[in-house]
């Protein structure tokens, strides 16, 4: 995500770096290369060229600390602007309202039906709503389906009619249903539509006129740059959306979508998505994102992702378990599940500072744990709960047994005993001050 933006950046900056003072001349050639980086990013160009001159602005005749270079200021002033570029500050659902109406619109293959699953989970999970999610797409024979499967996935119930081929009425009947089941949050998952057929827009604005809804997300694909810029535009004319979703920022997304649909339609960007996985889905963040660009990392978001897998009760236990030397292999597991689930591994690398710039050119694999779940799956129960009795022998029928090599199964106990006398010695207060004071001033 940004990697190609974030990499041109840098050069960019590096116009700067050695430099005593800020200059039109250095300045000007900087803004040149931002520019240019902008613009291959697939940013507006009138977007581009505002915000070069913006930050041009407050570039020329600002005092450089003695502290800090003129680069560091640049990029400050930078981090600024492409904060208040993609809206400033984090755009909330309005769920005042019981039950909340959410209306979701876009283009056919935006993605919208597996937003519409991740939404539910996420405000299932995060909020503590209860959802009912509505299939009305009477178009695509698979939508329907679809969105019933990601329901029993998430285990929010879909209301779908099979018999009725009419929008409107399905809205309305969902809606009648969650007010008499206690839902209070409705999501109508609308057909896919292009802006250029008007009997599909006008149909859609009637759902919309007929259901009132409080939220109108409209889901676009990030990885189509302008043309997601201008669709928005032309829907967002008809239907007045209140947010901006954009989905697979895992792809090989340019960016530009994201830096210049704020600017153009004037609606903030409210959630991105990020994978396939119903967890996959993040709060919009434009501090935050601006960080992520410019190679700042985006620790904030790194801890809420691992806030939401780690079930306090859970880490507790853990920690008690720790304390008394009894982590095991069940354990190791649990917790490569939950780190799994936060998401992709170089998306999150990319949120630790200065790691995102390391990682640019290194393929992450997401199977990276295979190899590693496989050989405690061929453990037995007994094995597991109690890694001291693995012996030689059974060491071989483990690594016959999950398919690896005798190697890597000595490798991953020897890591797993290594592990395990450190996360000792930081559960034992003593035994870290005592480390502490042996460490070399």
């Amino acid at each position: 995500m940004f990697e190609n933006l974030s990499d041109k950046l840098d050069r960019a900056f590096k116009v700067l770096k050695g430099q005593g003072t800020i200059t039109e001349i250095n300045v000007a050639e900087t803004m040149k290369e931002i520019r240019k980086a902008l613009l291959d990013a697939d940013v507006n160009y009138k977007t581009a060229k505002a915000f070069t001159d913006e930050v041009r602005q407050k570039a020329i005749g600002q005092n450089v600390l003695t502290s800090i270079s003129p680069g560091q200021l640049l990029t400050k002033i930078m981090n600024d602007e492409l904060t208040e570029l993609m809206g400033g500050s984090t755009a909330d659902l309005n769920l005042s309202t019981n039950p909340t109406i959410i209306l979701i619109a876009g283009l056919n293959g935006a993605g919208k039906t597996t937003f519409t699953g991740k939404l539910a989970h996420y405000l299932k999970t995060s909020k503590n709503k209860k959802v009912l999610l509505v299939a009305d797409d009477v178009y695509r024979p698979a939508a329907i389906e679809q969105l019933q499967v990601l329901g029993k996935q998430i285990d929010v119930p879909v209301y779908a009619n099979l018999e009725s081929k009419d929008p409107i009425a399905i809205a309305r009947e969902g809606i009648a249903l969650a007010k008499q089941n206690g839902n209070n949050v409705v999501i109508i998952d609308t057909a896919g539509r292009l802006s250029i057929d008007e009997a599909m827009m006008v149909e859609i604005e009637n759902v919309k006129a007929a259901v009132k809804p409080h939220e109108i997300l409209f889901v676009v694909d990030a990885m189509t740059g302008q043309d997601a810029v201008n669709t928005a535009k032309v829907f967002n004319d008809r239907l007045d959306f209140t947010g901006v979703v954009l989905t697979k920022l895992d792809g090989d997304t340019r960016g530009g979508a994201a830096l210049s649909i704020k600017s153009v339609v004037n609606k903030p960007i409210k959630f991105i998505g990020t994978g396939e996985k119903m967890e996959a889905l993040d709060v919009f963040h434009p501090d935050r994102m601006a960080s992520r660009i410019l190679g700042m990392g985006d620790v904030i978001s790194l801890v809420e992702r691992a806030q939401q897998q780690f079930d306090e009760k859970e880490a507790a236990e853990l920690q008690k378990k720790i304390r008394k030397n009894k982590f095991d292999f069940n354990d190791f597991f649990s917790q490569i599940q939950q780190i799994k689930k936060m998401g992709n591994m170089k998306d999150l690398m990319g949120m630790i500072p200065g790691v995102g710039k390391m990682m640019k050119d290194v393929e992450v694999d997401d199977n990276a744990f295979k190899a590693i779940e496989a050989i405690i799956q061929s453990m037995t129960p007994y094995e597991k709960s109690n890694p001291d009795s693995i012996n030689q022998s059974r060491r071989n029928r483990i690594a016959l047994g999950s398919g690896t090599n005798l190697a890597e199964v000595n490798r991953l106990i020897k890591q797993f005993e290594d592990m395990r006398k450190v996360m000792k010695q930081m559960s034992n207060p003593a035994a870290m001050a005592n480390m502490m004071r042996r460490m070399p001033k």
